[in-house]
């Protein structure tokens, strides 16, 4: 398979290139960040840039004749205010990471899909997306929009043979919080304090299900907590 994964300088994105490329597929990340491995391309991106995402893509047609998976990972949150004392900026960052990259990828993507009557498109949301939680709104609603956009993609590709799942995780220990949080790593290794946090490589095994499921099989929506955590705000510590 022909797999593009956005985001894989680091966390999940970055396990789920390297799983894939282990098993000798061709795999393309698109990050901000260069990240060097011997499991899989990458092609430095900024998938906020319209431009720098086609010319991304372009790159990657000129040796590859077909996509099969694209995994649309990146994203971000910044800052826990309430929206009364939000920063703009921090707004901006969330709503062009999480909805608009995710579009700009995808729209070069499916047009490619559709020609071949086949595909897989994986987006990652969040449990943010099932429970809005105060000085996160901004975040919740980004993600919400990833569920939107997922079932829109659903409706509207199933006839074309593009699968479509849409990917909840729960708390997983990334360098998520640290970016939340400004660097302050002090802050951010609280989130994981006191219960074992999911691993990136958690949720990139069940991508690696999705994505290698019979042709007959779909897995639209997954959720997935830790066993520690009953919902989005709560969680069980010892």
């Amino acid at each position: 398979m022909t797999i593009i994964i956005t985001g894989t300088s680091s966390g999940i994105g970055f396990a789920l290139a390297e799983y894939f490329g282990k098993k000798g597929h061709k795999v393309y990340g698109l990050s901000r960040k260069h990240t060097e491995s011997e499991y899989f391309k990458s092609i430095s991106t900024d998938v906020t840039d319209n431009t720098a995402v086609q010319n991304a893509i372009a790159e990657v047609l000129k040796v590859e004749s077909r996509i099969d998976v694209l995994i649309n990972n990146a994203g971000n949150a910044h800052g826990l205010d309430p929206l009364s004392a939000g920063k703009t900026d921090d707004w901006d960052s969330m709503i062009d990471g999480n909805v608009k990259g995710l579009l700009y990828v995808s729209k070069m993507i499916i047009p490619i899909m559709k020609t071949k009557n086949l595909g897989h498109i994986v987006n990652i949301s969040s449990v943010a997306a099932r429970q809005t939680y105060a000085n996160g709104v901004v975040y919740c609603a980004t993600k919400k929009a990833v569920d939107v956009i997922s079932e829109g993609m659903r409706l509207e590709l199933t006839e074309f043979g593009i699968k479509v799942t849409n990917i909840q995780p729960g708390a997983v220990e990334t360098d998520f919080s640290l970016v939340r949080f400004k660097g302050d790593s002090e802050k951010a290794s609280t989130v994981y304090a006191g219960y074992e946090a999911l691993k990136a490589e958690d949720i990139a095994d069940a991508i690696a299900y999705c994505v290698n499921a019979p042709k007959h099989v779909t897995v639209s929506d997954m959720t997935i907590y830790p066993s520690a955590q009953a919902e989005p705000r709560t969680i069980y510590r010892k």
